[in-house]
C-alpha cells in the first residue's frame, strides 16, 4: 500500500492543493498584503500541476472516456458557479460576460488546446491517430450548439439586439441540455467504443505499466482534484481584478476579461491534453478537447439563462460579425483537420494561426 501511495499520490500532489488555499486564506485574512498577487499566482500554478496529476489518477483507475469526462466536468462546473457568481455581483453590467467566457473558451479548446497539441504530438511522434467516429459525433454536436447559442440570437426578430426573447432563451436552454445530455450518453454508454484510444504505440505512457490505484487513492484523487480546481478559480477571481486594471491600462476591450478567466480555468485541461498527446494518446487528448467544449456550452448557457430570467436581466448572446466569422471558421477548419483519423504537425500549426488570429484582433479588434 506504501509503494502504492508513493506511485499514484505521492506527498508534492498532496500538498500544492493545500497551500493555494492557504495562500487563498492569508489572502482573505490579510487584504492587501504586498506581494500577495505573486503568491495566489504562484499558489494557482501549483494547484493546476496537482490537478492534472490527480485527473491522471482517476483515468487510470476508471478508464476512457471517464476519466477525461470527469475533469471536464468538473472543471466545467466550477467555470459555471464562477460565471454565475461574477453575474450576480456584477449585475446587469455582466450581460455579455457568459458569452465572452463561453467563446473565449471555445476558441481557446478548438485552436489552442487542439493545436498545440497536435504539433506537440506530430513534433514527437511524426503522425498520430484517433477515432473519427466519437471526434465527428463531438464536433456535430458542438457546432448545433455554437450556432443556435452564439451566431442565432443575432437573426431572432423577437427582440431587437443580440439576444432572445424570454420564450426563445428557455428553448435554446433545453436544446443545449439535450444535445450535451445525448453526447454524454453516447460518449459513455451507447458508443462508448468511439471514444476508446486506438491500438497506439504507449511506450511513453507513464500509465501503461503501472498498477492502477486503490478505490482509496482513487477517492483521494477525487478530492484532491476538487480541491485544486477551487483553489485555481478562487485565486483567478482574486487575481482578476489586478489582471483587469492592466488590462484596461493597456487599452484592452472588455471582451479580453472573457480570455482571462476562459484560460484560467481551462489551464488544467490545457496541461492535460498536452501531456496526453506528448504520451501518444491523442484520443483522450482530444476526448478532453472536445469534450470540455461541450460541456462548457452545455451547462453554462442553462445556468446563466435561468439566471438571467429568475433575475430579470438582459442575456446578450450574439456575437459580433468579426467573432461570428472566426467561430465559423474555426469550426470549418476543425471539421476538415480532424476528418480523417490522422493528424501531422501542418494541422496544428494550422489551428494555431488561428488561435493566434483571435488573440490579436481581440485586442485590435
Amino acid at each position: 500500500m506504501t509503494g502504492h501511495a508513493i506511485r499514484h499520490n505521492p506527498a508534492w500532489t498532496l500538498a500544492l492543493p493545500a497551500g493555494g488555499i492557504a495562500i487563498l486564506a492569508l489572502a482573505s485574512i490579510v487584504p492587501g498584503m504586498p506581494g500577495m498577487v505573486p503568491l495566489l499566482a504562484l499558489g494557482l500554478v501549483g494547484s493546476v500541476i496537482a490537478a492534472v496529476h490527480h485527473a491522471e489518477v482517476i483515468a487510470h483507475r476508471v478508464g476512457e472516456p471517464f476519466g477525461t469526462l470527469v475533469l471536464a466536468m468538473a472543471v466545467t462546473v466550477i467555470e459555471v458557479a464562477l460565471i454565475v457568481s461574477m453575474m450576480l455581483s456584477g449585475g446587469e453590467a455582466t450581460a455579455a460576460l457568459a458569452r465572452d467566457t463561453v467563446f473565449a473558451a471555445v476558441m481557446l479548446i478548438l485552436n489552442g488546446i487542439i493545436g498545440i497539441s497536435l504539433m506537440a504530438g506530430a513534433r514527437r511522434h511524426f503522425e498520430q491517430g484517433f477515432r473519427v467516429q466519437g471526434v465527428t459525433a463531438g464536433l456535430a454536436t458542438l457546432t448545433a450548439i455554437l450556432v443556435l447559442t452564439l451566431v442565432l440570437p443575432n437573426y431572432a426578430t423577437s427582440v431587437d439586439g443580440p439576444s432572445y426573447s424570454s420564450n426563445q432563451l428557455i428553448f435554446i436552454a433545453l436544446a443545449t441540455l439535450v444535445l450535451f445530455g445525448g453526447f454524454t450518453f453516447v460518449q459513455t454508454v451507447r458508443h462508448r467504443d468511439y471514444f476508446l484510444p486506438e491500438d497506439e504505440d504507449g511506450e511513453d505512457n507513464p500509465h501503461e505499466h503501472a498498477d492502477p490505484p486503490t478505490n482509496a487513492e482513487t477517492f483521494t484523487s477525487l478530492g484532491m482534484l476538487l480541491l485544486a480546481l477551487a483553489a485555481v478559480v478562487l485565486s483567478a477571481k482574486k487575481i482578476s481584478p489586478t489582471m483587469e486594471a492592466l488590462l484596461d491600462a493597456a487599452g484592452a476591450p472588455a471582451a479580453t476579461v472573457g480570455i482571462l478567466i476562459a484560460a484560467i480555468v481551462l489551464l488544467p485541461e490545457g496541461v492535460a491534453a498536452l501531456r496526453a498527446a506528448v504520451h501518444n494518446r491523442l484520443q483522450t487528448s482530444l476526448n478532453l478537447a472536445v469534450g470540455s467544449a461541450i460541456a462548457s456550452m452545455g451547462l453554462t448557457v442553462p445556468v446563466v439563462a435561468v439566471v438571467a430570467l429568475v433575475m430579470g436581466w438582459p442575456l446578450m448572446l450574439g456575437l459580433d460579425g468579426k467573432s461570428t466569422v472566426l467561430l465559423l471558421l474555426t469550426l470549418f477548419v476543425a471539421s476538415i483537420s480532424l476528418r480523417t483519423g490522422r493528424t501531422n504537425i501542418q494541422l496544428g500549426l494550422v489551428h494555431l494561426v488561428l488561435f493566434a488570429s483571435y488573440l490579436f484582433l481581440s485586442f485590435v479588434p
